[in-house]
């Protein structure tokens, strides 16, 4: 429809036209609709969806259901109740003095240092000296053989510690002070027989092993260890 006024020509469209549609106002139709549109039954079935406000709040609270829940108790892989037979009154540490892993070797020097400082009666094994005791240990704590233990391990007055990590945190928080008293006070005369090392050089075989007889030839020596080694008589302690 063309209106004329004054000398301008001004083009009105009827909005109420049904094939009237604009390109560039995909939901135009919906703004000049009826509120008698909103009732009818298409938009009754269809579904709002929740904004993202809501998502939230919903998500924030499934985690707070999980989040409160107990965690379950991780299971104890260290055996506290391990004990060691004839070792009440001083303190066992099985170590090792290679440097091969440096690691572990750090680990066993600082444990060494941190009890002999208490004064009481330190009993050192050194499973580099004597494959034995690295047996030893694990028939105390119940582990398989081809199991790779880690040292050093600890035992105060019979019952297990456990290795440096314990050490060390017992230590700095001076609980470890407590786990000495009543020990054995150490004895700082040194053996003449071995000078404190514990072990001396097999006298069957003198270190090498081997033992030769004119009927059997060479044979390998049962009395020492792998090292060709005995254990000192003076300062001897017995194996498990």
């Amino acid at each position: 429809m063309l209106l004329s006024r004054t000398k301008s020509k001004i083009w009105i469209h009827n909005n109420n036209s049904p094939n009237f549609s604009c390109s560039s106002f995909k939901d135009i139709n919906t703004l000049f609709s009826d509120d008698s549109d909103y009732n009818s039954p298409i938009s009754t079935t269809t579904t709002k969806k929740p904004n993202i406000f809501h998502r939230v709040l919903r998500v924030n609270a499934v985690l707070r259901a999980f989040s409160t829940r107990p965690a379950p108790a991780p299971e104890s892989t260290t055996p506290k109740s391990i004990q060691i037979p004839a070792a009440e009154k001083k303190i066992v540490i099985y170590f090792t003095s290679l440097r091969v892993i440096r690691s572990t070797f750090d680990d066993c020097k600082a444990v060494r240092s941190i009890l002999s400082s208490f004064r009481v009666s330190v009993d050192e094994r050194d499973v580099s000296m004597d494959a034995g005791f690295m047996e030893e240990l694990k028939t105390i704590l119940g582990t398989r053989v081809k199991t790779k233990l880690s040292l050093p391990r600890v035992f105060i007055g019979g019952s297990y510690v456990g290795g440096a990590a314990e050490i060390i945190q017992l230590h700095e928080a001076g609980e470890l002070k407590k786990y000495v008293e009543g020990l054995t006070p150490a004895e700082f005369s040194t053996c003449e027989v071995c000078g404190g090392n514990r072990f001396v050089l097999c006298e069957e075989c003198s270190g090498s092993q081997k033992c030769y007889s004119e009927k059997s030839g060479f044979r390998t020596c049962t009395v020492c260890n792998e090292n060709g080694l005995i254990r000192c008589p003076s300062c001897y302690y017995p194996i498990l």
